[in-house]
C-alpha cells in the first residue's frame, strides 16, 4: 500500500499558495515543525515534497544523480533557468559533466592568490567610498556588498568592469531574478505569451543583459589578444567532436557565473555584518584578530587560515542564512523515501535553512554563536547539518572562491570600519532565488580609524 508523507490540508486549485505566497521561508518552517522532516505540500497543481533533515538529504543528494535528478527541462525551461538557461547551475548529464570540467579549474583553491589583488581592489574602492561618511552614517550595505562582489566576478573571469552601468546592470538582475522566483511557485501563472506589466519588465531587462554578455563575447573576439581569464576558456572551449560552443551556451555560462558568482557572496557578507552590528562583542573580537594577524600589512590568502574568528563569523553566519535556502530534484522513478513513497517525476526541495537551524542537530539553533566553528568545537551532529554550498557531485563549483573572497573583504573592511543597528530598523530574510535582506539592509556604518 502506498503512505504518502503528511502535509498542510490545502484548498482546491490553490493548493497551499495562499500561505505560502506572503513568506514561503517561514510557511515551510512552520510546515516542518507541524508535519515532520519530510512532508508533502502543494502550490496550484504541483506537489512538492519537502525535506528537512540532513539524513533525508544525504539519500537524495549522494543516493545517485540517476535517482534524484535536477529539474531542468530544456525544451520547457522554469524557476531561474528562465534566466540562465543552460549554465551551470541548471543544465545536467553530459552538458553538465562537460561544463564544469571546464569551468571548475578558474575556481580551484590553487587559483585563489592569483585573485587576491582583484578581491582587494575591489574591497579598497569600497572603504574610500565609505571614509567620508559621518559617524554612524546610513548605509544600504546590501547594495554595497552587491557592487563590490559584482566588480570582483567581473574582473577575476572576464577582465572586465560593469561600474559604469552597475545600477543599471544589478537592477536588471533583480528584475529577472524576481520574475524567475514568482514564476516557479504560482499556482495561477498567466501564459508568458500574455505581455503583463512584469513580464514586459522582465523582457526589458532580460534584452540589456543579454545585450551585455553577446556584446562582451564580441569584444573578445575581435580583440584577438587572449587575456587567460574563462570568457577565453568558453570561447575556444571545443566539444568530443571538435566543434567550438555556440553563442547561446557562451551565454548561459557567463550569465551564471556573473549571477551566482556575485550574489551569493554578497547576501552573505550583508547578514554578516547585520549580526556583528547585532554582536559587538564578536565584532570587537573580530577586530582584535585582524589587527593582530595583519598588524599594518594588506591580507592575503596566505593570511586566511590564521583569521580563525572571522572564519567561524563566516560560517555560522551561512549556518544561520545560507544564500541557497532550497535545492530541488526530481525523482527519476518512484522512489521510498524514510519510510514514504515518492512517485515518478516528484519534486523534492530540500531546505537548508530548515536543516541548518534543525534542533535536533545545533544546540541553541537559531543564535549566534560562531564558536562552533572555532577550531576544536564539537562538529556537527551529520555530515550534512551543515552544507551551504550543497553536497554530492553537484556541490557548488565556486565554493573556495567565495570562501575566499568573502574573508579577504571582511579582512579590509572590518580593519576601517565598525556597523551599529540603526533605530527602528531590522532586516528580515526573503527568498529571491537567494536569501537577500528584504529592502535592502540599512546599517550605521563608522570609521575606526585612519588606517592606510
Amino acid at each position: 500500500m502506498t503512505k504518502l508523507p503528511p502535509g498542510p490540508p490545502d484548498l482546491p486549485l490553490l493548493g497551499n499558495y495562499l500561505d505560502f505566497r506572503g513568506d514561503p521561508l517561514a510557511a515551510m518552517q512552520i510546515w516542518q515543525r507541524r508535519y515532520g522532516d519530510l512532508l508533502r505540500f502543494r502550490l496550484g497543481l504541483r506537489r512538492f515534497h519537502l525535506v528537512s533533515h540532513p539524513q533525508l538529504a544525504e539519500a537524495v543528494l549522494l543516493g545517485g544523480q540517476d535517482r534524484y535528478l535536477k529539474t531542468y527541462e530544456p525544451d520547457r525551461p522554469d524557476g531561474i533557468a528562465l534566466v540562465l538557461g543552460q549554465g551551470l547551475v541548471t543544465s545536467r548529464g553530459q552538458l553538465w559533466q562537460r561544463q564544469r570540467r571546464l569551468i571548475q579549474p578558474f575556481f580551484a583553491r590553487s587559483r585563489m592568490a592569483d585573485y587576491q589583488g582583484e578581491i582587494l581592489a575591489a574591497g579598497m574602492a569600497l572603504c574610500r567610498c565609505w571614509q567620508g561618511l559621518p559617524p554612524g552614517g546610513a548605509v544600504d550595505v546590501s547594495a554595497a556588498m552587491m557592487r563590490t562582489t559584482l566588480e570582483v566576478i567581473t574582473r577575476t573571469m572576464f577582465h572586465t568592469s560593469v561600474l559604469d552601468r552597475f545600477d543599471q546592470f544589478a537592477a536588471s538582475l533583480q528584475t529577472v531574478l524576481r520574475y524567475a522566483a514568482a514564476a516557479h511557485r504560482g499556482p495561477l501563472r498567466p501564459p508568458r505569451w500574455l505581455p503583463t506589466p512584469r513580464r514586459r519588465a522582465f523582457l526589458r531587462a532580460m534584452g540589456f543583459l543579454d545585450d551585455f554578455v553577446y556584446g562582451l563575447i564580441r569584444e573578445r573576439r575581435a580583440a584577438g589578444s587572449p587575456t587567460s581569464d574563462l570568457l577565453d576558456q568558453l570561447l575556444a572551449a571545443r566539444d568530443d567532436e571538435g566543434r567550438l560552443m555556440d553563442e547561446r551556451q557562451i551565454r548561459d555560462e557567463i550569465l551564471t557565473v556573473f549571477s551566482a558568482g556575485h550574489e551569493t557572496t554578497a547576501v552573505t557578507l550583508s547578514w554578516v555584518w547585520q549580526l556583528l552590528a547585532r554582536h559587538p562583542e564578536a565584532q570587537e573580537r573580530l577586530h582584535r584578530e585582524v589587527a593582530e594577524i595583519l598588524d599594518e600589512g594588506a591580507p592575503s590568502v596566505a593570511d586566511l587560515s590564521k583569521l580563525t574568528w572571522a572564519r567561524a563569523v563566516l560560517e555560522e553566519t551561512l549556518r544561520l542564512y545560507p544564500p541557497a535556502v532550497v535545492l530541488q530534484r526530481k525523482t527519476a522513478a518512484a522512489e521510498r523515501l524514510a519510510g514514504f513513497d515518492l512517485p515518478a517525476g516528484a519534486r523534492v526541495l530540500i531546505n537548508l535553512f530548515n536543516i541548518q537551524r534543525h534542533p535536533e542537530l545545533w544546540p541553541e539553533p537559531e543564535d549566534f554563536r560562531p564558536e562552533r566553528f572555532l577550531p576544536g568545537a564539537e562538529p556537527p551532529r551529520h555530515r550534512l547539518a551543515f552544507m551551504p554550498f550543497g553536497a554530492g557531485p553537484r556541490v557548488c563549483v565556486g565554493s573556495s572562491f567565495a570562501m575566499t573572497e568573502a574573508l579577504l573583504l571582511m579582512a579590509v573592511i572590518s580593519r576601517r570600519f565598525r556597523f551599529a543597528p540603526l533605530p527602528g530598523i531590522g532586516a528580515e530574510p526573503e527568498i529571491e532565488v537567494t536569501l537577500r535582506p528584504k529592502g535592502g539592509l540599512r546599517l550605521a556604518v563608522s570609521a575606526r580609524s585612519s588606517v592606510p
